[in-house]
C-alpha cells in the first residue's frame, strides 16, 4: 500500500453505515482500489489506494526525512482540551521538545483496538490515526470567536510499511492569505520515518 487518498465529502455519520470497495485498476504489479463509506444513501468519505508490488531494494535504500526521538523521552501526556468529543480522549498523545503552535512534534497511539474482537494490521492502526496531525499543533485557538480549520482531504504516501502501535507526527501548519491552509507531516514509527501526509484546510472565521 503505497498511497492512500481520502476525500471527506461530508460529516462522518454517527450510526450504521456500509463500506463499498471497488477495484478500479487491476494488475499483476500495480492496483488501484476504491472504498466508499456510505450512510443513508450518501457517500461521506471516498478513499483510493495504490498497491504496488514489493521487491528487495535494501541495497539502495535511503531516507532524507529525519527520525524522531521515541515516546520514552517525551514530555508528559498532552491534554488537548481545545478539542471536544470522544475521539481525542480515545488516543494518547505525548509531545517532544520543540512542539509549538504550527509546528508539531508528537507521538500518538490509540487507547482502544481498531476493531474488537478481531485482528488488524499495524498499517490499519497507524493510518487510522494519521488525520490527528491537523489538530496536534493548532496555529490558532479553535472555537467561537476564533477560526475553524477543518481538512477536506488526507493524502498519505508510504515508502515502507509502518510497524508498532506508536505514530510519530512531525508537522508544519501553513495558513495562506485567501482562506486556504496546509498541514504537512513526516510520519514515523519507532524504527524511523516511513512516509508523509498532506491535508488541505479550509479556514473559516467563527463569529
Amino acid at each position: 500500500m503505497a498511497r492512500l487518498s481520502f476525500d471527506i465529502l461530508g460529516l462522518i455519520p454517527d450510526g450504521e453505515f456500509e463500506v463499498v470497495t471497488t477495484m478500479l485498476r487491476p494488475g499483476r504489479t500495480i492496483e488501484l482500489l476504491q472504498a466508499e463509506l456510505i450512510s443513508g444513501g450518501r457517500t461521506a468519505v471516498r478513499a483510493t489506494a495504490w498497491r504496488l508490488q514489493r521487491s528487495d531494494t535494501s541495497a539502495i535504500a535511503a531516507f532524507e526525512d529525519e527520525p524522531m526521538s521515541g515516546p520514552p523521552e517525551s514530555a508528559a501526556e498532552a491534554n488537548l482540551t481545545e478539542w471536544p468529543g470522544g475521539y481525542i480522549r480515545s488516543i494518547e498523545i505525548r509531545t517532544l521538545p520543540g512542539h509549538a503552535p504550527g509546528h508539531g512534534r508528537a507521538w500518538v497511539r490509540p487507547r482502544h483496538p481498531l476493531v474488537a474482537p478481531g485482528r488488524f494490521s499495524d498499517l490499519a492502526r497507524l493510518i487510522g490515526i494519521t488525520d490527528t496531525s491537523n489538530g496536534i499543533a493548532a496555529r490558532v485557538e479553535p472555537g467561537p470567536g476564533g477560526y475553524a480549520f477543518p481538512n477536506v482531504d488526507l493524502q498519505i504516501h508510504l515508502y515502507r510499511e509502518p510497524r508498532g502501535e506508536w505514530l510519530g507526527l512531525q508537522n508544519s501548519v501553513t495558513f495562506g492569505t485567501d482562506g486556504i491552509g496546509l498541514t504537512s507531516t513526516v510520519l514515523c514509527d519507532l524504527l524511523g520515518p516511513f512516509g508523509r501526509a498532506e491535508q488541505i484546510l479550509t479556514l473559516r472565521a467563527l463569529g
